[in-house]
């Protein structure tokens, strides 16, 4: 997922991570191992070619990181000043509009890496003095924004262009870098008078720091809560899970809440009240944030009249691929229909197994779904209708085994090479690369840098996620300046009796993952404001998402497996019954991302606000077709919202549509092709944002897109067994 620090909504210098499923999360378990001593496999032997460029330096002080970023926000807003200064004639593409693209990459230069440090530095002051410093960015962003002198310079440039006939003169990519400084002047509001604009501000700043307050609560990155139980109401739960629990002296356990800790009692515990308790307790785990979501959905509300947008959601989707947010209604009501006949099958199918299962253990059927249900007649009805049990395959993927397998596919397929770099970090675990061309014999076959942050400790960010922390770009002098991606998760851990394993739901996401990471290192654009991940938000996952599809291919599965103990690769016969899973239960799969997007858009078309809290679980129930029994504030963990998918979410579903397409036109024949692989990059990975997004899809499928592998993969590619 690519979360950009756009919840402000207007030009911004930074973007922040990348995630679709958020499968890794925090524990606070000791791994027993260190990242080098089994990464070594994902590189060759480093060669002698120094990188053209060097890594950033990783160990500022709180002092520092304040002092650099107000820097260089002072340095920023001189080159406005500058710019805002010209008058006719001065007004040029190269003094307006190169100049202040070059101005706001040197300014993300200095201010993304600073602004990471809030994710992933040890130290309390440090991250504390990060996420400070993003609150002045994103407060000046917001004053960059709205300079009327800076937007009327841009507007004569554009004039200055088009009455010489240099406009015909720029390429493409510097046509659109035009066209988009432009349009974010308009999307800010800049032709309104100056009394509706000073509004405008005083509300933007104002939701600036809204959302900047959600990391700053006890939230996402450092929430601690937990729910216990005794060893009796985890019954169910696997042997390795339990250990990982802290054990209290009155003999209970403390289950964390997050993915490797509290999920395995969703999918395993017997006992219908111990998963009950588990659910609920997750659920409201960040009920803090309810009144900071109220705030910040008024204050779109009050933003887009100032616009005269008919709603934010609509402000916000008009640069997407979608248009408007009628347009994401409309397609997530067409999805719903076609979804809910298949969901109310999928229902039937785990109230039957219910029903046995109560049967079975004397326990009173009481004929409804719950959603603390779902998941634990979901893997038993794996588990009984394909004969495949989930933590039998988990033993085939170790981490040390998986994480360099999966990179070196990628770098065959995309003609690349990691080699091990040394260097100070934010943190000893995290591993560093230079990646290069396959075959580079000098400096010219350098490609950017890699850091790998896979492992879980205190109060970093707790789900996986990719930052393409430096954006490449050409500098002034003709030569690059080179990309610097940095993924960050929080891998399984190991126990007294087991090395860490993965989930195969956690290899599709790390395969998703690394997916950014080459969209982040291959792009090739002229300006910063286009590279890499830098696309419309409703296509950016479409790229990773493709990728996903490997982890469902016998070549591949075969190639990234290896039992812990008899080192051998997963059977033909699991890999079938892994691939055939897929498709169990996809109708109540797809129905719940639904209702995340449909609550999403929902409160951002809304004129007037409501109980959020019932709305969450109402709109659930319809959509998901799953009950709870009493309220509980969900919408305080859904963190999309506030962090850059606001009435965006329906993006993870829109996506999906180019990357079914995608894959089954391209991939499908032959997916670790090198060929194939270098017209991915040379047609969608190269371009980044620099050309419209359908315009690398044409190029890509030699035609326009449509839903039909989508289509067929949801209705028309279910497996018997599924049903």
């Amino acid at each position: 997922m690519l979360l950009n620090k756009a919840a402000v909504g207007w030009r911004t210098f930074t973007s922040n991570p990348v995630n679709f499923r958020a499968g890794f999360m925090v524990t606070q378990s000791r791994l027993g191992f260190r990242p080098r001593a089994f990464f070594s496999s994902i590189t060759s032997m480093p060669s002698k070619i120094t990188p053209p460029q060097p890594p950033p330096r990783w160990n500022h002080t709180a002092d520092e990181v304040s002092e650099l970023t107000k820097a260089a926000i002072a340095k920023h807003r001189a080159v406005e000043a500058q710019i805002g200064a010209l008058q006719g004639a001065e007004c040029t593409f190269e003094s307006v509009f190169v100049a202040l693209e070059r101005a706001d990459t040197e300014y993300e230069t200095v201010t993304e890496p600073l602004s990471f440090y809030q994710n992933v530095a040890p130290s309390k002051a440090l991250r504390d003095s990060s996420t400070a410093a993003d609150g002045l960015v994103r407060e000046y962003g917001v004053e960059s924004s709205m300079r009327l002198d800076v937007f009327n310079a841009k507007l004569a440039a554009e004039k200055n262009l088009k009455d010489t006939g240099r406009w015909n003169q720029l390429s493409p990519e510097e046509q659109r870098l035009v066209e988009k400084m432009i349009l974010a002047g308009k999307r800010a509001g800049l032709g309104l008078p100056e009394d509706e604009r000073k509004t405008l501000m005083d509300l933007q700043k104002q939701l600036s720091q809204t959302c900047l307050e959600l990391p700053r609560q006890k939230n996402f990155n450092e929430e601690n809560g937990f729910v216990s139980f005794t060893r009796e109401e985890l019954d169910g739960v696997p042997e390795d899970v339990i250990s990982g629990y802290k054990k209290t002296e009155d003999g209970k356990y403390h289950s964390t809440f997050k993915t490797p800790d509290i999920f395995p009692i969703f999918k395993f515990a017997n006992l219908p009240e111990t998963r009950k308790r588990a659910y609920e307790g997750h659920e409201s785990r960040l009920e803090i944030n309810v009144p900071l979501a109220e705030k910040f959905l008024h204050l779109r509300r009050e933003i887009a009249k100032v616009l005269k947008y008919p709603t934010w959601a609509d402000y916000r989707t008009e640069p997407k691929m979608v248009k408007t947010g009628k347009g994401v209604t409309d397609f997530l009501d067409d999805l719903q229909e076609k979804l809910k006949p298949v969901g109310e099958k999928d229902r039937e199918n785990l109230l039957a197994l219910k029903e046995k299962d109560c049967k079975e253990r004397g326990i009173p059927f009481d004929g409804t779904l719950w959603i603390w249900d779902y998941r634990y007649y979901d893997r038993k009805y794996v588990e009984n209708s394909l004969d495949l049990d989930d933590m039998l395959v988990k033993e085939y993927f170790p981490v040390s085994v998986v994480v360099p397998a999966i990179i070196n596919i990628y770098q065959n397929l995309l003609g690349v090479r990691f080699e091990t770099i040394e260097g100070e970090t934010w943190h000893p675990d995290v591993q560093q690369y230079s990646v290069w061309e396959k075959d580079a014999t000098d400096e010219t076959g350098f490609v950017g840098y890699c850091y790998l942050d896979l492992f879980p400790r205190e109060s970093k960010y707790s789900h996986a996620a990719v930052w393409p922390i430096l954006s490449g770009y050409t500098r002034p002098d003709g030569k690059r300046s080179y990309p610097l991606v940095a993924m960050v998760a929080n891998l399984a851990k190991e126990t007294p009796d087991k090395p860490a394993l993965m989930r195969h739901d956690d290899v599709v996401t790390f395969y998703h993952e690394k997916g950014h990471v080459f969209h982040g290192l291959l792009s090739n654009t002229k300006f910063a404001m286009f590279h890499g991940t830098k696309v419309a938000r409703d296509f950016v996952e479409a790229p990773s998402q493709m990728l996903e599809n490997w982890c469902w291919e016998p070549s591949v599965l075969e190639k990234i497996s290896s039992h812990y103990k008899t080192k051998q690769p997963l059977s033909p016969e699991l890999i079938d019954k892994i691939i055939k899973s897929r498709y169990v239960n996809v109708g109540l799969q797809y129905l719940r991302q639904v209702f995340f997007g449909k609550f999403d858009i929902k409160v951002h078309v809304d004129q007037a606000p409501e109980d959020y809290t019932l709305l969450w679980n109402n709109l659930r129930e319809k959509i998901s077709l799953v009950k709870s029994d009493k309220p509980c504030p969900g919408q305080g963990s859904f963190g999309h919202i506030s962090g850059g998918y606001d009435a965006g979410y329906y993006g993870y579903l829109y996506s999906l549509v180019f990357a079914a397409d995608m894959y089954s036109t391209v991939f499908k024949g032959d997916p670790l092709d090198p060929a194939r692989g270098k017209l991915y990059r040379d047609k969608i990975l190269k371009y980044g944002g620099s050309r419209e997004e359908l315009d690398s899809l044409k190029d890509f499928l030699g035609r326009d897109p449509n839903s039909d592998a989508f289509m067929k993969e949801l209705f028309g590619a279910v497996p018997s067994a599924s049903l």
